[in-house]
């Protein structure tokens, strides 16, 4: 008896671990991590943004292959890019909440309190580009039951949840060979891509992963034509 109920308390404990660490679990949030499709259409997604020049060089490279991506934004790095986020808005791409601070404190706060950074972010973001952004990506792909919470009171603001099918893991091993194998196993019709263009060379990797999406024949979208 005692062994069955260590099971069934491991068995649940691991249940909800995974709930709110996989992105994709759907448990608490529903969130989008692939465009069901047929076409030959990828979605290309930066994190932890503005990143001033980083942002600039990768920008810059996207424009060169006629390239659309997302740029998920931390609230606290706004203030000084405002005209690099309006120029971004202006030439098409798309531009979501990444939260204030991206701490790892922020899935414990309280409901009120992420609404409230969520909003403060969505607000300096719509200050410096024009519109309320659309989409939000959870910090860290964590989600619980307190981030629904806090979705559920923003109302008619909520912004969509955006998770992803191919985490590159640029930051953790920044090498090009590394994130070619992490995209080529997840690559599929309608694959949203997470990657970061904040460290320095990142822009060396956005420009494998372009041309390597078109040998495969795959063009770049918005987030916004969903």
């Amino acid at each position: 008896m005692i062994l069955a109920l260590i099971i069934v308390c491991a068995l649940s404990l691991g249940f909800l671990f995974w709930a709110s660490y996989d992105v994709g679990s759907q448990v608490y949030v529903k969130t989008l991590c692939r465009v069901k499709t047929g076409e030959k259409v990828v979605y290309l997604t930066f994190d932890d943004g503005p990143a001033g020049e980083q942002t600039e060089k990768a920008v810059s490279i996207l424009k060169e292959h006629g390239a659309k991506a997302a740029f998920f934004l931390i609230g606290s790095k706004i203030p000084g890019n405002e005209a690099l986020l309006k120029r971004l808005a202006e030439e098409g791409f798309t531009l979501g909440i990444h939260t204030m601070e991206h701490s790892w404190r922020g899935p414990f706060e309280t409901p009120a309190r992420m609404a409230a950074e969520l909003k403060a972010c969505s607000d300096l973001i719509e200050a410096a580009a024009g519109s309320r952004p659309r989409f939000y990506r959870p910090p860290f792909g964590v989600t619980s039951p307190r981030i629904a919470k806090a979705l559920r009171l923003l109302g008619e603001t909520r912004p969509r949840a955006i998770g992803w099918t191919v985490r590159t893991f640029d930051t953790r091993r920044p090498d090009v060979e590394h994130v070619l194998r992490r995209l080529r196993r997840g690559l599929r019709p309608g694959a949203i891509i997470l990657m970061h263009e904040k460290m320095p060379g990142s822009e060396n990797y956005v420009e494998v992963v372009l041309r390597y999406l078109e040998t495969q024949g795959y063009r770049c979208a918005s987030l916004a034509e969903i």
